[in-house]
């Protein structure tokens, strides 16, 4: 038996995760019938029926988050290094199952947010037609799967369930909406913070409604230093370094 298939029997095994795919799924393809139900199918657009998929991510990353400090807080790490002396090896394995299982939860998300609102508002012009209307949607996967990565390599630094949670959540709903108030500084930063580039990867670029778009606050700067797929790009070498960085640490110090 691989390692890969050892970590995920590992992780599908308990009821967390299942409960926080779950609950990402049905609360964001939920929120994106109730956009589209209400809404004037005339200022309903694709990147719209996607803004929702956030709270989706979130969960994601609680649940990757989650798999990595359970097993510090209950000690079965232990024996999982114990097995496998190559610490490395484990977190490497851990990633590729949360990234998969990730991306594929993200895919879900999206195609439900949009194929629901299809549903609900038949007189929308929702058709995907253009590259940028796939990324939108279908790089939902991508962006779900470097962010359960990102998750899961912060988690490890800090090992503390609640503290490795509260971080993952706080980032991308708190810290990135501040940051870009501090004077001077905090506009020159806001095009590098990772979850910016991220949502510059799925909305980049999109001149459908921009109105709407940006009053749901997921459309990026004008002026944006790298193309919607270098935002990508930043957001999965930021992820990579910290991975790295995990990797490193967890060799150093004790289970």
């Amino acid at each position: 038996m691989t390692l890969i298939a050892v970590e995920r029997i590992k992780l599908l095994s308990i009821r967390s995760p299942w409960w926080c795919i779950a609950a990402g799924v049905l609360v964001s393809v939920a929120l994106a019938g109730l956009i589209a139900g209400f809404s004037d199918p005339e200022m309903l657009s694709i990147g719209l029926t996607q803004t929702t998929n956030q709270f989706g991510l979130i969960l994601v990353m609680a649940m990757a988050a989650l798999s990595i400090t359970t097993e510090y807080r209950f000690g079965t790490i232990r024996a999982t290094f114990q097995a496998v002396p190559d610490r490395g090896s484990v977190l490497l394995a851990k990633g590729v199952v949360i990234a998969f299982l990730a991306g594929i939860t993200g895919l879900v998300t999206a195609f439900g947010s949009w194929g629901l609102a299809v549903l609900l508002s038949p007189e929308a012009q929702l058709a995907i037609t253009t590259a940028g209307q796939w990324r939108t949607v279908a790089g939902t996967g991508l962006v779900y799967a470097i962010a359960g990565v990102f998750a899961l390599a912060v988690a490890t630094l800090v090992r503390q369930p609640a503290a490795a949670t509260t971080a993952v959540i706080m980032w991308p709903l708190a810290v990135e909406a501040l940051v870009p108030l501090i004077p001077r500084v905090g506009p020159a930063v806001e095009p590098w913070l990772p979850f910016y580039a991220a949502n510059h990867f799925l909305f980049g670029g999109q001149d459908d409604l921009a109105v709407s778009m940006n009053a749901a606050g997921v459309l990026t700067r004008s002026d944006m230093p790298f193309g919607p797929w270098g935002g990508l790009g930043w957001f999965a070498a930021i992820s990579a370094v910290l991975l790295v960085l995990a990797v490193i640490v967890t060799k150093r110090r004790d289970a």
